[in-house]
């Protein structure tokens, strides 16, 4: 199964998002059962391989403490290091996260991340941008191929932004002893922001593994009245959704999986309903005829990224 599921609604009670459905998530041991009774949903509908960070809240945690249950070779972690998750469950919290790409804070959280090995297979660097330097500092870069070497692990960087491009470009062309260090990269990708489309070949060529998150936009391909720039958008959806008798998340969801080929698609399903509607992806494929016509709807990095900072948490 191509579709991956991203922990980051399943550990913190909040994420950025446009739909709030009125959830009431202060009770922390209700709400770690809930997370994880989602991962065991997930692991019984076939999916393999689990993306999570320390930025998460209690992901990581929680994910530690799901696969003591298990005794499978064939599931596949994917973590992280560099967000610090400030919020304290604080539902209103202004920061809910705090960067830092430093040696000090990757040897911190690896502390923590390396016990999930041996079902840990990458490693990556969270939201890896050009402004924090990391992608030049030496320190850092020689502590990721030594743990790469010393575990086995693919060694990763997750992009957001407008200039994703240009931070996977320089990505690629980081060596360590001569070697490339990144194999992975988790990539921002959908509908409307296709600029991995760009670069995709070439990670491809390189027999890259790309992970594409955020396939539904936080939420923007669903209706909504303060989205009316959209409205051919979700009329399409609704469209192709009604005709392939799925949510306009599985056609959202199949966009990506169709348009990069071989890459993990992840859900960041909050609930055992959302990942069973996601999980229908799987049910049917889209014409290209479908595929241009979602293709078409595209806009700009820098409309996509302003619009998406103006999304509350929730």
């Amino acid at each position: 199964m191509k579709l991956g599921l991203g922990t980051a609604a399943l550990g913190r009670p909040q994420y950025i998002n446009v739909r709030q459905n009125g959830c009431d998530n202060s009770d922390l041991s209700t709400f770690r059962k809930h997370s994880f009774s989602v991962l065991e949903d997930a692991y019984n509908s076939g999916i393999r391989y689990f993306d999570t960070a320390p930025g998460y809240g209690l992901a990581e945690e929680l994910v530690l403490e799901w696969l003591q249950t298990k005794n499978d070779k064939t599931i596949e972690i994917g973590t992280k290091w560099g967000y610090t998750y400030t919020a304290n469950f604080d539902t209103n919290a202004t920061i809910h996260e705090v960067k830092e790409h430093s040696l000090a804070k990757l040897n911190e959280q690896w502390k923590f991340s390396k016990q999930l090995l041996p079902f840990l297979k990458t490693y990556q660097i969270h939201s890896a941008t050009l402004e924090t330097g990391v992608l030049e500092n030496q320190e850092v870069l020689e502590k990721l191929a030594f743990l790469k070497k010393e575990h086995n692990l693919k060694i990763g960087i997750t992009t957001t932004g407008k200039n994703q491009v240009e931070v996977i470009k320089k990505a690629l062309g980081v060596l360590v002893d001569k070697n490339q260090l990144f194999d992975l990269f988790q990539v921002t990708y959908n509908f409307l922001d296709q600029s991995l489309l760009e670069i995709s070949n070439e990670l491809i060529n390189q027999n890259k593994t790309i992970v594409i998150k955020e396939a539904l936009a936080n939420g923007r391909i669903f209706t909504n009245k303060k989205y009316n720039h959209y409205n051919e958008v979700y009329s399409t959806l609704e469209s192709l959704a009604t005709k392939h008798k799925v949510g306009v998340d599985a056609i959202a969801l199949k966009y990506c999986e169709q348009t990069i080929s071989n890459s993990i698609v992840l859900s960041g399903a909050s609930n055992s309903n959302q990942l069973k509607q996601n999980i229908k992806l799987n049910s049917f494929l889209l014409s290209n005829d479908e595929i241009e016509l979602l293709a078409s709807f595209k806009v700009t990095p820098d409309f996509y990224w302003n619009e998406r900072k103006e999304l509350q948490w929730n």
